[in-house]
């Protein structure tokens, strides 16, 4: 299916034909896309499939190689995003980029500022410009206070107010919403509600299928860098707008389930001696001591809110901080855990929740980030030769269906859930014990969610034992043979994932444990799954 037909407006933007190469891969492949004056249009696909590639082509950032984009019914050629800005066309990038160390008013006319006769800022100008904005998104935010006092969701705002205070006639919003709860999503979609109105044509990239749905007044769907379709929300089943995507049915995400099911070390694990336990263990601050062991080949899910303690947990478990209270054992052994490297002597690795700044070294090539951890491991007196990083890199690519299959690409051309895939590799290629992944699908789609899920289930079944750490309470329970729920900082339930329901996970996370019981100090508890949760 092509493009739909719409009413005789024109479009602000039109791509027609748009084609973009990479060396040998093709980015884009003659793909058709067209934004029109007030709507929302959401722009979907797995990772690799040409959104963020578009996205460039769009914003001057990359050329395209064939094909044309047409502003207002004219050709244009961006020479970047100063070029786009100034014809009207904005971004405002899952990874927000702003300065904390500014003030609301200093980063929402940055590089714009107001002068006075002598060439000084004039800040009582700049701040009452900056109210202006603020007053017309209908944000009561002082323009003077830090940047870096305001929640995620605060700066998202101000990094739209800031998008819309150059006349924008096209707002791109790369997975605006990854880092939000539900309160901060219904607030940014007022927002978006409000430009919509004013005429502002809005590009919507999320993987939150029903945040598609609820803002979305078309949607594009792109597969492999083609175009599949352009589809009217109330006219494609949420089903059917999965399998365009992902190009086949959802029978993997089933399977995944059915095979933890019948995986794992059972329930009978008193007796044994778990692979890591964490007793007591806490920091001033972070998160109250809190016990926790870990079987050779399970998966513990951690479930929690925005804020809980989950990050904070993972990174006592693997030397990134280090605690005040309580003690790991390591097989059985007392083992200090001071930093990541000495966690990485007993091979327990972490992979962080920023991929983009804790992770991924974006100018160096698929080889080298998938090799870092292994050279770390082998010291910087024995450097890895470039026979060995493309044999490792060419083994994990093949097992991985790590795209494009190309150990030279830089890592940053990759897409978010390739980035993820290679950082997955670099620490398999460790061979860890344990493996604490903090998000590792936050922010790719389901395509690529899948192929992860099925990577950490062939792992646990191998023996590998995992944290998993996710948002999304759905993924936590498809994925876990243990759910361990937290709560402001606090560990408040251990739950044998048996016929565990979201509603019963959700109700653990809302109510806790009863206010008499001690179990944030040295224990939890354990509550029984389903109906009685």
């Amino acid at each position: 299916m092509g493009l739909l037909i719409v009413p005789s407006i024109a479009p602000i933007v039109e791509l027609q034909q748009v084609s973009i190469r990479f060396g040998r891969a093709q980015a884009l492949d003659n793909v058709d896309f067209r934004l029109f004056p007030g709507e929302v249009h959401a722009l979907i696909g797995e990772n690799g499939a040409g959104k963020s590639t578009l996205i460039k082509a769009l914003t001057g950032v990359t050329p395209i190689d064939d094909g044309r984009i047409l502003l207002d019914g004219h050709p244009v050629s961006f020479s970047g995003v100063a070029d786009a800005q100034s014809a009207g066309i904005s971004t405002v990038f899952q990874e927000i980029n702003l300065l904390p160390n500014l003030s609301v008013a200093e980063n929402v006319m940055l590089g714009r500022e107001p002068r006075r006769r002598f060439g000084g800022i004039d800040w009582r100008a700049m701040r009452a410009r900056t109210v202006e904005l603020l007053e017309l998104m209908r944000l009561d935010i002082d323009p003077s206070s830090p940047l870096a006092d305001h929640s995620t969701a605060v700066q998202q705002l101000i990094a739209i107010t800031r998008a819309v205070s150059v006349k924008t006639r096209v707002l791109i919003l790369d997975e605006p919403t990854s880092s939000l709860d539900n309160d901060e999503v219904t607030e940014l979609f007022r927002v978006i509600q409000l430009l919509k109105a004013d005429g502002v044509a809005i590009v919507f990239i999320s993987h939150f299928l029903d945040q598609v749905y609820e803002i979305s007044d078309r949607l594009t769907v792109l597969r492999e860098g083609r175009l599949v379709g352009e589809y009217l929300p109330n006219e494609l089943l949420r089903i059917d707008l999965v399998q365009k995507m992902i190009g086949k049915d959802l029978d993997a995400l089933d399977d995944i389930r059915q095979r933890i099911e019948a995986s794992g070390p059972g329930d009978a694990l008193d007796d044994e001696l778990p692979l890591l336990a964490a007793i007591g263990l806490g920091r001033d601050g972070a998160i109250e001591p809190f016990d926790l062991r870990v079987y050779e080949g399970e998966i513990i899910g951690i479930a929690g809110l925005l804020g809980s303690g989950r990050t904070e947990l993972a990174r006592l478990l693997t030397g990134v901080d280090r605690a005040d209270t309580g003690s790991i054992t390591v097989e059985g052994r007392s083992r200090r855990l001071p930093s990541p490297r000495a966690a990485l002597r007993r091979r327990i690795a972490y992979a962080s929740e920023n991929r983009r700044t804790e992770g991924i070294i974006g100018d160096l090539s698929v080889r080298d980030n998938l090799a870092l951890a292994l050279q770390a491991s082998l010291g910087w007196f024995r450097p890895m030769s470039r026979r060995h990083k493309d044999e490792l890199a060419a083994s994990y690519i093949q097992s991985m269906d790590i795209r494009p299959n190309d150990p030279g690409a830089l890592m940053k051309n990759l897409s978010g859930g390739n980035q993820q895939k290679v950082l997955l590799a670099r620490w398999l290629a460790i061979a860890p014990r344990l493996l604490v992944l903090d998000e590792p699908t936050r922010g790719i789609d389901i395509g690529a969610k899948a192929d992860i899920q099925k990577l950490v289930t062939d792992l646990a079944e191998n023996g590998l034992s995992v944290v998993f750490i996710s948002a999304e309470l759905e993924e936590v329970l498809r994925i876990s043979h243990r759910v361990t729920v937290l709560r402001d900082h606090r560990m408040i339930a251990d739950l044998p994932n048996h016929d565990l329901t979201v509603a019963a996970l959700l109700a653990a996370i809302a109510d806790g444990p009863d206010e008499g019981d001690p179990g944030g100090s040295g224990g939890s508890t354990t509550i029984e799954s389903g109906d009685n949760a």
